[in-house]
């Protein structure tokens, strides 16, 4: 079963198809062929900026994580021998801070949505009932539906092409290494509760996030490989959403005080 074919994804593609090209009719009296591309790092613009609140909370959330650090390394020091009893107690610390361990995961997946339907667009070759004309516009001269991947495969590969996914690329990369060295924050390993080790069916378990977290802290990374497999419209907006994500961050972590000293007044943990 084709995947577009599913209702609600079938109607976010034709609602994202519509914005498309109603931008890129707009843009195309001023740039001429490069619209439909414009129009893809537009729409880009508009979904991120419609997402900042997101960004926010995920900002926020980075913030919590900070200030709760010293807290955590110290339930881990004290329970380091009772790995049941530490997870009880990291929950219990959470619930009264009235934070959660997974605030700011979600926001990476909010995405993907938007990145499916760029995707769809350009791979479709009729889109509610009607020939997709995005097929038929190119960035350079190569078509916007295309991949460096699809190109390398056919024999196609030139040097323009190259080089537009070289820039690509090394956008993403260079980016990505900015994102990491200068957003991403220290979390403290959380050691998971050995299977053995139960205190009821009921006891509340901490999960263990620093896998998750170093895994996402890399996603730039993999969206550079990622780039070269999609269509070079999708490969447009994960390069464009990725340089936005590094400017939108530095701006809130500012705004909102990310680098400030966050040690409480009181960091002891009572029993």
């Amino acid at each position: 079963m084709n995947i577009y074919e599913f209702l609600p994804i079938r109607l976010l593609v034709e609602a994202a198809y519509s914005v498309v090209t109603a931008i890129s009719s707009l843009l195309e009296p001023f740039v001429g062929g490069f619209s439909a591309a414009l129009a893809v790092i537009v729409l880009t613009v508009l979904v991120r900026a419609v997402l900042i609140p997101v960004g926010v909370s995920q900002v926020r959330a980075g913030i919590t994580r900070k200030r709760l650090a010293p807290k955590v390394s110290e339930l881990q020091a004290k329970y380091k021998k009772q790995p049941e009893l530490m997870q009880q107690k990291l929950m219990e610390m959470y619930k009264e801070e009235n934070a959660s361990p997974f605030a700011g995961c979600l926001p990476v997946l909010l995405q993907m949505p938007v990145l499916m339907a760029v995707y769809g667009l350009f791979i479709n070759a009729t889109i509610g009932g009607h020939a997709n004309e995005l097929l038929g516009h190119t960035l350079f001269g190569l078509p916007l539906s295309t991949s460096f991947v699809k190109l390398f495969a056919t024999g196609d590969l030139t040097g323009t092409a190259i080089t537009v996914y070289l820039v690509l690329v090394v956008l993403i990369a260079v980016v990505a290494g900015f994102s990491r060295h200068l957003l991403t924050p220290a979390t403290p390993e959380t050691p998971a509760t050995p299977a053995a080790a139960k205190t009821g069916a009921d006891a509340p378990q901490m999960p263990d996030l620093s896998g998750v977290m170093k895994t996402l802290s890399f996603m730039p990374f993999l969206t550079a490989v990622f780039a070269l497999f999609v269509p070079l419209a999708a490969a447009l907006y994960l390069a464009t959403t990725t340089t936005w994500t590094l400017g939108e961050r530095l701006i809130l972590n500012r705004v909102l005080g990310a680098h400030e000293d966050q040690t409480e007044t009181n960091t002891r943990v009572t029993d």
